[in-house]
């Protein structure tokens, strides 16, 4: 019988030599079977199981091997590499002093202890990572923990936690999905799952798994967090949206100020927030704050081609022309539409008309002002800056004041003047069409023709306080 059992250990050790290690696992179980009392068969199978990767299973058997022998320092060193690969540094050095205890010479537990050590202060500087919401720092810190100790679910769901936190869903999806195929009822990663969708901005289908996860385990806070602030989140966007758009602008405004407060960590629908809270700030004609929360929802998502529209309307709303033309211009290279081709090339002219002199604010009008109301605001600016007016002024006020005489007479020359004003609003140069004649303009004879006479000059009457301005042959004007 004995000789049938040492035959069995024997041929495992035939099939772990050829790397054949599930042939190797059935003949240590048979060599087992036969005599459940020996140490080493149970330390065998433990060898081979952790090259199988079935590290808890393993972890039993090198428990059982050191049980019945205490002194077996190849059963406490391969308890505590289990117990180092499933994450548990503190376990696994206890296991290393005992064998340093037997050998304080070997080689092996010195170098292992150093590792579980090494798997302590990571964790360690990830969990404090985490508090600080240094999600970079706890991934690399997993990386390099993980690396020590590949079978620890906990160490990979936190690693897909913070990938999840870092908006990088597909690697976290992938890590959550690994485990669940091992263990479909693993709550961790249901939760993890069900974060990446919720930071995906599926609020439906994040919520399911939050469901799932508290199912699997009821206690798990993180789960139900989560759960409470995806259905909180939906609703109140859902609200804002349907007072928009009903056209109660003030309560959607407040309404997306309150979701935004509900998880700053959620990026996806807190920049589709900023952009909707930026919509009703524009139509309530807060168009800085508009602009705010537009940049806001870019920093968010540089992609969100939405967000990019409404603040380069926000900047053409608020002749901010050469911003607007810059979002304009990232819009089309992202989505060359004929639609988008339009927009850039209205805020490009818009630019291109604002450098030019700003004949409208000149005279003191609105874009659409009518003839008669070009014609009483021209009246009234060449008055206040005819240089007779300003003769016993400086020389330098004497200086602005004739400039700004010509630049109304250049005013009214396009705005009173149908065609000219066309191609001046259509941002057409109108030097290039020798409006002014190279630079020869008379501001005397428009302000002449305008009045009707030929010569005059103003008059200051010191008992009533004021300018007249006479021509020969008009009454004068009173200023």
């Amino acid at each position: 019988c004995s000789i049938l059992i040492f035959g069995f250990k024997e041929q495992g050790n035939v099939f772990y030599s050829k790397k054949d290690y599930s042939e190797a696992f059935n003949y240590y179980t048979k060599a087992i079977d036969a005599c459940p009392k020996n140490a080493s068969y149970y330390g065998n199978r433990a060898a081979t199981l952790m090259m199988l990767c079935r590290f808890r299973e393993a972890l039993e058997d090198s428990q059982q091997a050191v049980r019945l022998d205490d002194c077996f320092m190849k059963g406490h060193l391969r308890e505590g590499k289990c117990h180092l690969s499933l994450g548990n540094a503190m376990a696994a050095s206890r296991c290393f002093q005992k064998v340093l205890e037997l050998d304080p010479r070997s080689g092996d537990a010195q170098q292992e202890n150093k590792n579980a050590t090494a798997l302590l202060e990571f964790e360690q500087m990830a969990d404090f990572s985490f508090k600080k919401r240094d999600f970079r720092k706890v991934v690399y810190c997993m990386d390099r923990a993980l690396a020590l100790a590949s079978a620890c679910h906990r160490f990979k769901i936190l690693k897909a936690e913070c990938l999840a936190l870092l908006g990088r869903y597909p690697e976290a999806q992938s890590v959550a999905s690994d485990i669940l195929r091992m263990d479909s009822t693993n709550a961790d990663a249901l939760y993890v799952r069900g974060l990446c969708l919720y930071y995906e901005d599926c609020i439906d289908k994040a919520v399911q798994f939050f469901f799932q996860a508290l199912r699997m385990a009821p206690d798990h806070e993180k789960a139900r967090l989560a759960c409470r602030n995806a259905k909180a989140l939906k609703a109140k966007k859902e609200e804002g949206n349907h007072a928009f758009k009903n056209n109660n602008y003030e309560a959607a405004y407040q309404l997306y100020t309150e979701a935004l407060a509900i998880d700053p960590n959620n990026i996806k629908t807190n920049a589709k927030l900023y952009c909707n809270r930026a919509t009703a700030g524009a139509k309530l004609k807060k168009l800085n704050q508009a602009i705010e929360d537009c940049t806001s929802a870019i920093k968010l998502d540089d992609t969100y081609i939405k967000a990019y529209l409404r603040r380069a309307q926000c900047y053409m709303d608020t002749e901010q022309y050469e911003e607007a033309v810059r979002d304009y211009e990232k819009v089309y290279q992202t989505e060359k539409t004929s639609e988008h081709k339009h927009l850039l090339k209205t805020a490009q002219l818009e630019l291109k008309k604002s450098k030019r002199k700003d004949y409208y604010k000149v005279l003191g009008v609105g874009k659409n002002a009518t003839e008669d109301e070009i014609k009483k605001a021209y009246r009234k600016r060449a008055l206040m800056h005819h240089p007779d007016r300003h003769s016993a002024a400086t020389p330098e006020v004497q200086k602005e004041e004739e400039k700004k005489f010509k630049e109304v007479g250049e005013a009214f020359t396009v705005l009173s003047d149908p065609k000219k004003k066309v191609r001046y609003d259509n941002g057409h140069d109108l030097d290039d069409d020798g409006c002014f004649d190279g630079g020869d303009f008379d501001a005397n004879n428009i302000f002449r023709a305008f009045f009707g006479g030929h010569g005059g000059g103003f008059t200051f009457d010191s008992s009533q306080g004021i300018f007249f301005f006479s021509f020969h042959c008009r009454h004068p004007l009173v200023y």
